[in-house]
């Protein structure tokens, strides 16, 4: 399949221009540090530069300050502040998934370094004490993946490391559900040529949750038929070590080594029971059911970065990369019939190991006159391999029956890219960026042939920053992009994930080999003001046209209901954003230390081939909202507090499926104290609301419907934090 073959030859031509202002424009001499994206105006020190204003692409940068400001436990919970930002899933202090305009499940990238995040990577998973920054990038630039239709979220591991450096972190977090106890070591040294840090994070936890769940249905008249009801409850616990070593050495001809890795190790494992009653209708096939689910995983990430000059304002980068995950998963589970007695026995092992190895390259070159040049390649290969043995007893007195299944997938990619970003005058910049990226993958399995996918991205990006006035406070900011969604390797495997008690709402879930990426066309508008008194506002619209959408269809096949990914017509997506800070005394003269702080984002989408109303794009978050303030009380305290918002609502899944999850309000607090010139002391309540959350599943066909409700309980988090500089 090849994308875009009509404007080939159109963005050929402009590469072929990009090139030759290259070649024809003399070199001047600079000695700018190299940055992941070009950059028109250099103002003071790197730490003063400030991205979200001078870059031509749209660029925030989530700070050390305002990833230690909360204490929170995972990069998740820091993302949800910012702003167009939501997480979906999961609870306070336990992370979930990160979605971009509303959008996750592969609309929004991850990027670890600049990379994309390896398979089995949850940013859930990641404390913040192992990051130096964050970059969140609403349009897409040629240098990084353009597998970015809503927006880019890129990771950046600790790096700098100061003389000396031993900090140490110890905290705890309590609710009424959940305890965590966690401590974190930053270590670090710079010697003449060479200095090396290391953040390491060890954290322990125990959870315990009872909810209920209700079923309920009627006949193709609309006539009840069903009424039941579960009573659960969910006991375990995890323990959790990652690190994050990098070294960097200055060779004798001023070339630069540096070498930075990630590793994690976690094990988890809970236990889950639940009992049904019936007040119309049958009880389920096992209407008391256990499940004992124990889950080990490890990954490694590894980089080799290397850097040489070519002359006072040329560089030629190179890296390479190693990663690897492995997953053992046990599953235990088990069904009674009323009396108690054991009339399924199911025990169900997974193996999943997950091996890549990337190769990328840059050459770039800067002139005084604002005009940076870039180019590179990008190149990788990630395989999956998964084994399922299953060993299952049905009945009491069944025989048991083994399955076990092997399955395996490729992923093959080679991008290369051009950028070029230019200040045509000191009011006026432009970027220009063409990314060319191929895709094979390739999944077979012990029950079905291989089957081979082939994709061609052709990219154009197109970017400018225009400074409304001579004073620079008001400018206004245009991108054109063309982006694509990926899909994950272990969807493209068939594996069936069997459930106990299968019904329409409670499927069986498998993959699907002949996914196709998703395809989008789109345009970014800005308007931004930035005060003399340090207030920043931001007014942008977006809209998208996306073909090929993945949705998940739910159907009966061999006596079960299963879920599966498919390829199934198109969707637009559009909305509009808002955010502001700025100090109180902008508005106020009186308004002391105080910063405010606020954003809103509306986002709306349709899919064609799903009858509306409520058909949105993937789950999509219609609204999310944030608004707040910090506040330094004196030289020792300081404190603020945070009120996010996030709408719920029905949703169009399919023809059949629709769902439907309640609003979601969180209001945190902060205070710190600095106890000595190297101690402080973090206190932090999260969830303080605690309103409890709402999901419901609903399948409707000509036979009937059925819906399942299920209402998770939430309680308020305390976190203590104690920070020392040893």
């Amino acid at each position: 399949m090849t994308i875009f073959r009509p404007q080939q030859l159109a963005v050929s031509r402009l590469a072929v221009l990009a090139l030759s202002l290259h070649a024809a424009l003399p070199a001047h001499a600079t000695d700018a540090e190299p940055v992941p994206q070009a950059k028109v105006e250099v103002h003071g020190s790197v730490d003063q530069y400030d991205a979200r204003r001078e870059d031509t692409s749209t660029r925030i940068v989530v700070t050390q300050e305002e990833l230690k400001k909360y204490g929170d436990s995972t990069v998740a919970d820091v993302l949800r502040r910012q702003p167009g930002i939501s997480v979906s899933g999961g609870g306070p202090g336990r992370g979930g998934e990160i979605r971009m305009r509303g959008l996750g499940n592969g609309y929004t990238q991850i990027l670890l370094n600049g990379e994309p995040a390896p398979n089995g990577f949850s940013v859930d998973s990641l404390a913040p004490e192992l990051v130096e920054k964050i970059e969140i990038l609403r349009v897409a630039t040629a240098d990084l993946s353009a597998q970015s239709i809503a927006g880019t979220i890129n990771i950046i591991l600790k790096r700098k490391a100061r003389k000396g450096q031993r900090d140490l972190k110890m905290q705890a977090e309590h609710s009424n559900v959940f305890f965590s106890p966690s401590a974190s070591l930053q270590i670090g040294d710079k010697r003449k040529d060479m200095s090396y840090s290391l953040a390491m994070d060890v954290r322990k936890g125990s959870f315990e949750q009872a909810y209920d769940q209700v079923e309920e249905g009627w006949d193709s008249a609309g006539r009840p038929v069903l009424q039941r009801r579960a009573v659960r409850q969910n006991n375990g616990g995890f323990r959790a070590l990652s690190l994050t070593p990098r070294v960097n050495w200055t060779l004798s001809n001023g070339d630069t080594l540096s070498s930075q890795s990630f590793v994690r190790v976690q094990r988890s494992d809970s236990r889950t029971e639940g009992h049904w009653s019936a007040t119309l209708g049958d009880l389920p096939d096992y209407p008391n059911d256990r499940t004992w689910p124990d889950d080990h995983r490890s990954q490694l990430r590894t980089d080799l970065n290397w850097m040489h000059k070519l002359g006072q304002d040329e560089k030629l980068e190179a890296k390479v990369g190693l990663n690897a995950n492995r997953v053992r998963n046990r599953q235990h589970e088990a069904g009674y019939d009323e009396a108690e007695r054991r009339t399924l026995d199911r025990d169900v092992h997974n193996d999943t190991d997950g091996r890549g190895v990337t190769l990328t390259g840059k050459y770039s070159v800067s002139w005084t006159t604002g005009h940076e040049f870039s180019a590179g390649w990008d190149a990788a290969r990630q395989s999956t391999d998964v084994g399922r043995d299953s060993l299952e007893l049905q009945g009491l007195a069944g025989t048991p029956v083994r399955d076990d299944r092997q399955y395996n997938a490729t992923l093959h990619r080679l991008a290369l890219y051009a950028q070029d970003e230019y200040a045509v005058t000191p009011r006026l910049s432009t970027y220009l960026g063409l990314r060319w990226e191929t895709l094979r993958t390739r999944s077979a399995g012990s029950d079905f042939s291989a089957i081979r996918n082939d994709a061609n991205m052709l990219s154009p990006i197109l970017q400018s920053l225009w400074k409304l006035n001579d004073s620079k406070q008001d400018q206004l900011r245009i991108a054109l992009s063309r982006t694509y969604r990926g899909v994950d390797l272990e969807r493209l495997m068939p594996r069936v994930t069997r459930s106990l008690n299968n019904t329409e709402v409670t499927p069986d879930v498998s993959g699907n080999p002949a996914l196709k990426p998703e395809q989008a066309s789109g345009i970014d508008v800005a308007l931004e003001h930035y005060g003399r008194h340090g207030e920043q506002a931001s007014l942008s619209v977006y809209a998208r046209r996306i073909g090929d959408i993945i949705h998940d269809d739910t159907r009966l096949a061999q006596g079960r209901w299963t879920t599966v990914p498919v390829n199934d017509g198109s969707a637009r997506t559009r909305g509009v954003e808002f955010d502001a800070k700025f100090p109180l005394r902008a508005l106020y003269a009186r308004g002391g230390n105080i910063d405010l702080h606020m954003n809103v984002t509306r986002n709306w989408s349709s899919v064609s081939n799903v009858p509306g109303p409520d058909n949105r794009l993937a789950g999509q978050t219609p609204l999310t909202a944030n608004v707040g303030f910090d506040d330094h009380f004196g030289a020792t305290l300081s404190g603020g507090a945070n009120f996010t918002f996030r709408s719920g609502g029905p949703q169009r899944i399919s023809q059949t499926t629709s769902t439907y999850s309640t609003v979601k309000r969180e209001l945190d607090l902060y205070a710190l104290w600095k106890l000595t010139p190297k101690m402080q002391l973090r206190v932090t309540a999260v969830n303080l609301l605690a309103e409890p959350a709402t999901e419901v599943t609903r399948y409707d066909d000509a036979f009937g419907g059925l819906r399942s409700t299920s209402v998770y309980p939430f309680s308020a988090i305390l976190r203590v934090g104690l920070e020392v500089q040893l």
